[in-house]
């Protein structure tokens, strides 16, 4: 129901009114404020993995999301965008759409039959531990200025249960085999959209840069289960940003003070390799976890526009209704990982002592990094 000042959506029925708008505006004006979705699928024997996001993008009036398939070093990627105010109370865009089943505890991601790539999928996540909270990323521009992130997130272990078809192949989807992330997040966000031409643009990539992003399942011998998480950004030696937890079953979380890696990856594409993990978990306590990849299959994120993708990125306006793909035959040749970038869901095996699991490790390391035997000459982003 459009009116003179504002719009009503169903929404403000509710009484969940925190400002005094509308749910048709968000109290943000920035046109890099984002609402994000996304979630990697992965069967814990590593053959095959669902990646799927999506973004709305509020001041841009756009919508956009993006689903796809890795399997092994084969990547296949739908995705598609809209203008938002077409439909203001659909969560999705093109063939893709999400539900929220039962709050906190079970969502569906479905992705219909298209004309651009032989894939969908229908699968119901189901939560296996409660939804938690990471630190807000919070940073500011390198003047100081601007606050350039200010984005607050959410992710929970689920497992997995539906359908996926693969050239018109059928895998079933099911609990027993699969486990999933999903990841909720809100707020301004970096990447959005291309630089302002008159604006000068923050390199903030083009020097020594780490991105690590994981969370770890566990379950002990006696079933009991748990999770350890954090994000960190670094660049060159300092800390941009900081968030680590151990997640308890009950809900409960206790911070960790910081984290030290020894870790490998490939220099031909900076993929991980395995290694391990140590936390420093305050009062003079350590914990130490070891990683492995499952396998070849991860999903890489830049076919999902993460930092751009054949002269396209999150929330840029493509028309009022677009729909693209591919289908990369090897993403972890030098020359495709270069395209699709290096940032990827990559679905690991993990071990805390006697407790093993499953999780999904996400990494960048841009640039000279003499410990894992990186150079700047082999670096790319």
């Amino acid at each position: 129901m459009r009116q003179s000042m504002q719009k009503l959506l169903p929404a403000d029925e509710l009484l969940h009114h925190q400002t005094a708008q509308t749910f048709a505006t968000v109290s943000e004006s920035d046109i890099s404020w984002t609402e994000k979705i996304w979630s990697p699928m992965f069967a814990i024997d590593g053959s095959v993995q669902i990646d799927c996001g999506l973004g709305k993008y509020h001041n841009r009036n756009v919508m956009d999301m993006f689903a796809g398939i890795s399997r092994g070093t084969e990547q296949i990627t739908v995705r598609a965008s809209r203008v938002l105010d077409d439909d203001l109370e659909r969560v999705g865009a093109g063939p893709f759409d999400y539900e929220v089943v039962e709050p906190l505890k079970k969502v569906r991601f479905v992705l219909q039959k298209n004309e651009i790539q032989p894939i969908e999928f229908d699968v119901t996540l189901t939560a296996v531990l409660p939804p938690f909270l990471e630190a807000k990323d919070a940073q500011r521009d390198k003047l100081g200025l601007r606050m350039c992130s200010e984005v607050l997130r959410y992710h929970q272990l689920c497992t997995a249960e539906g359908t996926l078809k693969i050239d018109g192949q059928k895998i079933d989807v099911t609990p027993d085999k699969w486990l999933a992330y999903r990841d909720h997040s809100w707020g301004v966000r970096m990447d959005v959209g291309e630089p302002a031409p008159d604006v000068k643009k923050d390199q903030r990539l083009d020097g020594d840069f780490k991105l690590l992003w994981t969370p770890m399942y566990f379950k002990r011998p006696d079933g009991s289960q748990y999770e350890i998480h954090f994000y960190l950004q670094m660049e060159g030696e300092t800390t941009t940003y900081f968030s680590g937890f151990v997640n308890e079953s009950d809900g409960s979380q206790r911070p960790l003070v910081g984290v030290r890696d020894d870790l490998k990856f490939d220099p031909k594409n900076r993929r991980l390799l395995g290694g391990s993990i140590e936390f420093d978990a305050g009062w003079g306590e350590t914990r130490r976890i070891e990683i492995e990849p499952l396998s070849d299959t991860g999903f890489h994120l830049g076919a999902g526009l993460y930092f751009g993708y054949k002269n396209q990125r999150h929330g840029i306006y493509a028309g009022p209704s677009h729909l693209d793909g591919e289908r990369i035959a090897d993403v972890s040749t030098p020359e495709a990982v270069r395209e699709v970038h290096q940032l990827r869901d990559l679905p690991i095996r993990t071990r805390e002592g006697d407790a093993e699991g499953y999780g999904i490790f996400e990494s960048m390391v841009i640039g000279e990094h003499p410990k894992y035997g990186l150079t700047r000459e082999d670096s790319f982003l």
